[in-house]
């Protein structure tokens, strides 16, 4: 048994965290908004992020993230990557060195281009850094449905580890030493997830969707490779897998931000997917690498409101013809 602490009471880290406390760990969860720990405490539920669904009992919950950090074997940070310079820095007196820190977060900070593990590095220099990723929506791992993912370190032995300590029956930890491979996946795959959306709520039919993410798969891969990822890590579960899964249904929030977008709706209430975020960073990573990426930079153009998605396919189609690679 590990005692775990998980930073971040959204859907994935609640879903996360009842998970591991489900697998026989100690596991607390800080979070900032009161009425979801007293919920989460009280209720056994976090109605705010992941209603209807029962948690495990044994889930505790603080808006004291000194007493959540103290003593932990593991930490999860669950905190979305443009918010994560902000909070890390906001707690990194109370994050133990020695204790390994998992990124659950995907994204790539827009200030910086950073990815989060450089941004926790740059604030935690001497942390074990390690990050979870794969296709895994967070109401599946609440409600305790067969889920397989990726666990990241540079040190493959506590990447074994980690996943080690998070597995159990119904969740299935791989582990890689491709840190990198394992965190681009997972941010690229969000803007793709956008394009898909925007694709089917456009009209444009289930082949142009598959268009979309095949080619799009493409300029993830060739981005990835240009910073040093793996192959292998990128035709897995934290590059495709990931791509499959949110390319394919509204339950993605990125899928559904495009969705709406095809179809013309208001977003102004919507939450802001992650991908949002990152796409006009990953537009300017690839133009910076002189790497072909137009679907990613279309994406980017969509939301800037430079171009319609009109403009945007009739481009995409009318680009030279070429070998398939």
């Amino acid at each position: 048994m590990s005692t775990i602490a998980v930073l971040g009471g959204g859907a994935w880290g609640t879903a996360l965290g009842s998970m591991a406390a489900r697998h026989g760990n100690e596991v607390k969860l800080y979070a900032r908004d009161v009425s979801v720990v007293e919920s989460i405490n009280s209720v056994h539920r976090n109605e705010r992020y992941l209603p209807g669904i029962d948690l495990y009992p044994k889930l505790a919950a603080s808006t004291d993230a000194a007493e959540v950090l103290r003593g932990c074997d593991l930490i999860l940070c669950v905190i979305p990557a443009q918010a994560l310079t902000h909070a890390i820095e906001g707690l990194k007196a109370l994050i133990p060195v020695d204790t390994p820190l998992v990124i659950c977060a995907k994204g790539i900070e827009r200030a910086s281009g950073s990815l989060p593990s450089g941004i926790v590095a740059r604030i935690l220099p001497n942390q074990k850094l390690g990050a979870l990723s794969g296709p895994s929506f967070a109401t599946d791992v609440a409600n305790g449905l067969p889920t397989a993912v990726t666990v990241a370190a540079r040190d493959q032995l506590l990447a074994d580890t980690i996943a080690a300590a998070l597995s159990g029956r119904t969740f299935r930890c791989y582990s890689t030493d491709d840190l990198i491979g394992v965190e681009i996946g997972g941010a690229l795959k969000n803007v793709l997830a956008i394009a898909a959306g925007a694709a089917i709520g456009r009209g444009y039919g289930a082949s142009a969707q598959a268009a979309l993410v095949t080619r799009g798969f493409v300029e993830l891969r060739r981005i990835a490779q240009s910073m040093g990822a793996r192959p292998e890590t990128i035709m897995g579960l934290s590059g495709l897998g990931d791509l499959m899964l949110t390319c394919a249904t509204p339950q993605s929030r990125n899928y559904s931000y495009g969705l709406a977008i095809g179809r013309g709706e208001d977003l102004s209430d919507r939450p802001l997917a992650e991908g949002v975020a990152t796409a006009a960073i990953a537009a300017e990573l690839a133009a910076g690498k002189d790497i072909e990426a137009p679907i990613i930079a279309a994406v980017a153009q969509i939301l800037n409101r430079q171009i319609t998605i009109d403009e945007a396919m009739e481009a995409l189609l009318a680009r030279p013809l070429k070998t398939e690679n």
